[in-house]
């Protein structure tokens, strides 16, 4: 960890009053032991547990780095985590019964970040000259020719911006092309041993592999849709009932270590010194910096300043779990046959998106908080997505597999 972290994190803690007292606001579990993955935008969840947000809430956060999403998962699960940095698709899919285990109630604490994730293509693509959408269709389409493309879970966030932006280019994600899960920091090496020929990731595990030479940034997720829902703090609905106290806390926690975060361009670079360590990414310094600060260098000479690039706060934009998000990875799942049936969309959101908490934590903060529940965006495709329709929208699309199961296995 960088001095000019420390410095910056210890100021901040011994000038702020403590944010909760002795009583009916304490944490009833002040010990928590909270799941991650290495990726960027765990960010939030390892500053709140090293740099003080968290002990200001009356809690310890004893982080647990996981090598899979599906170890994650039967950890969150079985109750071994308390709570985690997690995929918003995973939450929902253990919640419905899809996820690979036994359905259980599950919760949305808050959204943990916003945009930057990517789709990578290998060196062999890029030496045939498949640079760009018009040409990997081609490829694609062209008798005998059978890509493999990995993702990190198959109802994960990868997955649903793998499969929607290939189905945008005329590609159906499960009839044209294999897909595989993969661990996120396994992705690199896959695709060096050419098991695989492009791969959906959070970051820097894509910046990562153009700096080693293996292929190139093909596209971003936020060009996919801007501004989109990515990890989320998740737990089990369990955890809220029996310890509200703690969840209230863990989301102030959290908030504030965003907030510091975003306060200028120096506590990125510090964040992206920290992530570095071994016990968190493992990673030089220099494959997380730059796209953390929202510079891009996609390993074809192109260079650019996302402006929707990582968002961990945004004014509290980032966070709050509007119900039309949770709701979105539902219509995507019924599209891609991972669900048979339409669930009761709007029920099962408010049901898993902890809103009430949240609003009263970020209140707490001081964090601006939208009253409103649901979101309208505009995808690639131009199709809108608002949540006012969600059994229409999930038939919406030229391209699905509506009852079908989808073929992505877990591991190569």
């Amino acid at each position: 960890m960088s001095t000019a972290y420390s410095v910056r994190a210890r100021t901040f803690v011994n000038t702020a009053p403590l944010a909760w007292v002795n009583g009916s606001d304490a944490p009833e579990k002040p010990s928590l032991d909270i799941g991650f993955m290495a990726l960027t935008d765990c960010a939030s969840v390892v500053v709140a547990a090293t740099q003080g947000f968290a002990q200001q809430q009356g809690l310890t956060l004893n982080l647990k780095r996981q090598g899979s999403w599906a170890g994650l998962r039967d950890k969150l699960v079985s109750g071994e985590l308390d709570a985690a940095h997690c995929l918003y698709g995973l939450i929902y899919a253990v919640h419905l019964g899809i996820g690979g285990v036994p359905a259980k109630d599950m919760a949305v604490l808050m959204g943990l970040n916003q945009n930057a994730q990517a789709i990578n293509l290998s060196s062999a693509l890029q030496g045939k000259g498949v640079t760009n959408p018009e040409a990997l269709a081609r490829l694609v389409h062209q008798h005998g020719t059978r890509l493999t493309f990995a993702q990190t879970f198959p109802t994960g966030t990868h997955a649903m911006w793998l499969y929607y932006w290939l189905a945008s280019q005329g590609i159906h994600p499960l009839r044209d092309v294999d897909s595989v899960v993969v661990p996120p920091a396994q992705m690199v090496a896959h695709l060096e041993a050419g098991r695989i020929d492009g791969f959906c990731v959070g970051e820097p595990w894509s910046a990562d592999a153009v700096a080693k030479g293996q292929g190139f940034t093909l596209t971003t997720s936020q060009s996919i849709w801007p501004d989109h829902p990515e990890k989320v703090l998740g737990c089990a609905r369990a955890f809220v009932e029996q310890y509200p106290n703690s969840a209230r806390a863990l989301i102030k926690a959290i908030l504030a270590a965003s907030r510091f975060i975003e306060k200028g361009a120096d506590n990125r670079r510090s964040t992206a010194q920290l992530l570095s360590g071994s016990a968190y990414l493992d990673t030089a310094p220099a494959n997380i910096e730059p796209r953390l600060l929202g510079d891009y260098h996609d390993g074809l000479g192109n260079h650019w300043h996302d402006p929707h690039g990582l968002r961990v706060f945004d004014q509290g934009r980032a966070n709050l779990p509007y119900l039309s998000d949770g709701m979105w990875f539902m219509t995507q799942f019924r599209r891609w046959g991972l669900l048979r049936d339409d669930p009761d969309y709007l029920a099962v959101a408010r049901k898993v998106q902890q809103l009430a908490l949240y609003r009263d934590a970020a209140s707490a903060m001081g964090v601006p908080c939208h009253e409103a529940s649901m979101r309208s965006s505009l995808l690639i495709d131009g199709i809108r997505w608002d949540g006012s329709d969600p059994h229409g929208y999930a038939r919406s699309f030229r391209l699905h597999a509506l009852g079908e199961a989808p073929s992505a296995r877990v591991g190569l």
